[in-house]
């Protein structure tokens, strides 16, 4: 079989599995979990052995004219470079993962069939992105990746979180992708072609006429799809969805798509100084912001979205200086341990039947009850928090040496000065990483919260799928960043002395901090008292209100409503605590500066065709109307009264006719 027909099969199997998962989910359940998990896992086998082939050396190229549209024709084409392939592969094996995970996690959900076709697609069109040789067909798999997440962060359609949640996180990521659009058919026609081998020829020869608004147009999409300020809030609020989602999401698709579009067309953005500088703006605002509103999150999995917030912007960081090597590799190595975080998560959600215990404060004995997520979130904490020997340490480090090698005067396609605004803040979301890291560990694992009731031991399918996710989570990042420059663009990707000193120092700091401050603020609280907390009725129903904790617990009242006083974020951020913790009120931003004026807009609108527009139709009809009840009076039925109008009539016009005649 050759490496194009291969190629085509990673998408197309997913999705096939999610037609065949749509039509015999209800009538046959038996198959549910076997075209669940055996279509991501042959395209799993299928883009390993894709990447075998294609060995980080000659670029694959195909393609076959899809449909003339005049002047620029829209082709099926796949292009796979070494970018391309160990993407593929990382997204196969999440999906999978993810998959595996769900069949214990709901298994009892009678909507996991539609749940499982859902996430296949998802896969499928994520992979389509990822493999597509043309924009427009990389369009495609965009848009199918945004309505698969409305459906799937609103799984719990039952909840007003979660319908609240999946209309945010749709509306948002459109508010990008429309400048998105623009800016991919004004690159087409600028470029002659849609062909993305022919979009780099073309800008590699000066063939653009307007690089600068081209690339604005499409960091915008980008900045929707990633996540990235100024249109981050939609994720944090996408935790009401199912965890194996959220791992799915933040780990390998939707907001992964938005940084593999921007290293695949790195050269569009290069064309334009003003764009490297916005971009890296965006992201350090993005890392510094993320962390400190991860800092004063109460509950696991918004701390876990945050954190993604903020990992995405160290890859879109890396792309500002002209990396895009290190990009992908923390790309790649955050997949690992970010999906291992959320399923830790999820693992500790399922031990105690409610998702209202993914309130850290609220937690208590867990390191016992749940060891299996305890060992293996703390190997995925210390990836993320950057601590050598894990994966997140040699990749974070390539960002940091990608960034002082620019800001210290070697020659990059980016302005010295973003390298600067991205290494410094780099190196002070190393600090804030730590310190979110640990704090999240020691209340999720040493806190002194409520009892929950203990559910038992988990299945044995999200146990195994922990430890295999661990795995690259500690070992990948050391094998990788010596292997991985000759899939990528050639660069080092070593880890540099200065940077290892001050990236891994403040982390160590930062960690110290969160921990002296736990004590303090743990030495000076009381203990909570211990206390069922109440099963929610839809059990993982996403994330549950402070007000609906209390109405199930009314013990629990002035927990749910104030801050946990033994809370470190509450000491280290100060009175930075509040705006950080309610996301430096952006969300109200928005409310003021975009959906106010449009409600206000549409009561206008609805003013005007009631009060105006509807006064011209009332008034239309009523004339008509009126000239008919005049009309049908005159309708007598009496024949003389029809005779003596016909005579007077002719008498008048007889007597108007001799007039005229007579005064001519």
């Amino acid at each position: 079989m050759t490496t194009t027909t291969l190629a085509v099969l990673v998408p197309l199997l997913p999705f096939l599995g999610a037609v065949a998962g749509l039509l015999l989910g209800r009538t046959a359940p038996g198959f549910v979990r076997p075209l669940a998990v055996l279509p991501p896992l042959a395209s799993l086998v299928l883009a390993a052995l894709v990447a075998s082939r294609q060995g980080g050396g000659r670029v694959i190229d195909a393609y076959t004219l899809l449909t003339p549209t005049g002047s620029v024709p829209v082709d099926l084409a796949l292009h796979i470079d070494g970018f391309a392939a160990l993407v593929a592969i990382l997204v196969a094996f999440v999906a999978t993962c993810v998959q595996i995970y769900s069949t214990g996690y709901l298994r009892d959900d009678p909507r996991h069939p539609s749940y499982a076709a859902l996430v296949s697609l998802f896969t499928s069109a994520m992979l389509l992105v990822v493999y597509s040789g043309d924009l427009i067909v990389l369009l495609v798999g965009w848009e199918v990746m945004g309505i698969c997440s409305y459906f799937l962060v609103g799984h719990y359609w039952g909840t007003p979180e979660a319908r609240a949640a999946s209309l945010k996180a749709f509306l948002v990521t459109k508010l990008g992708d429309v400048p998105f659009l623009i800016g991919l058919f004004a690159l087409g026609t600028d470029a002659g072609s849609f062909r993305i081998t022919r979009v780099l020829g073309a800008v590699a020869s000066g063939g653009l006429d307007h690089p600068t608004l081209i690339a604005l147009l499409l960091l915008a999409g980008v900045a929707g799809k990633s996540a990235q300020f100024p249109l981050h809030t939609w994720l944090p609020d996408a935790m009401a969805g199912p965890t194996p989602v959220s791992a799915l999401i933040h780990a390998a698709t939707m907001v992964a798509a938005g940084v593999y579009f921007v290293a695949r067309l790195l050269p569009v953005f290069e064309a334009s100084a003003a764009a490297m500088t916005v971009l890296a703006v965006m992201a350090a605002i993005t890392m510094v912001g993320s962390g400190l509103a991860a800092l004063a999150q109460d509950d696991i999995k918004r701390v876990l979205a945050y954190s993604t917030i903020g990992q995405l912007g160290y890859m879109t960081g890396a792309l500002a200086v002209g990396d895009r090597g290190a990009a992908v590799f923390h790309l790649l190595t955050h997949g690992a341990f970010k999906a291992l975080l959320f399923l830790a998560a999820g693992a500790v959600i399922h031990a105690a039947g409610t998702n209202s215990l993914a309130a850290m404060s609220r937690m208590s004995h867990l390191r016992d009850r749940v060891p299996d997520a305890f060992w293996t979130m703390t190997v995925a904490l210390l990836a993320l928090a950057a601590i050598p020997p894990f994966s997140g340490f040699f990749s974070k480090e390539s960002v940091l040496g990608a960034a002082e090698r620019l800001a210290t005067g070697h020659p990059g396609p980016a302005p010295g000065a973003a390298g600067w605004i991205v290494l410094v803040a780099a190196l002070a979301a190393a600090l804030l990483t730590a310190a979110y890291a640990t704090r999240l560990w020691l209340l999720a694992f040493r806190g002194r919260g409520a009892e929950a009731p203990d559910h038992g031991r988990q299945p044995l399918t999200m146990t195994v799928v922990l430890w295999v996710l661990a795995v690259p989570s500690l070992a990948f990042g050391a094998l990788a960043y010596r292997a991985l420059p000759g899939w990528f663009d050639g660069a080092s990707l070593a880890p540099t002395l200065l940077t290892s000193i001050l990236g891994t120092g403040l982390a160590v700091v930062g960690g110290l901090l969160a921990y002296g401050a736990w004590q303090r603020a743990a030495a000076r609280a009381p203990r909570v008292p211990l206390g069922a907390v109440a099963a929610h009725p839809e059990g993982d129903a996403g994330l549950v209100e402070a007000e609906a904790i209390a109405a199930h617990e009314p013990a629990y009242g002035d927990i749910a409503k104030a801050p946990d006083p033994a809370d470190p974020g509450r000491l280290l951020l100060g009175p930075l605590y509040g705006p950080a913790a309610a996301g430096f009120h952006l969300d109200a931003v928005y409310s003021a500066l975009f959906v106010r004026p449009v409600l206000g807009a549409a009561s206008l609108v609805r003013f005007l065709d009631r009060e105006v527009v509807d006064t011209y139709v009332r008034g239309a009809a009523a004339l008509p109307r009126l000239l008919g009840a005049a009309v049908r009076r005159a309708q007598t039925g009496n024949v003389q009264t029809y005779v003596s109008a016909l005579l007077a009539g002719t008498v008048v016009l007889t007597v108007a006719v001799l007039l005229v005649a007579s005064g001519a």
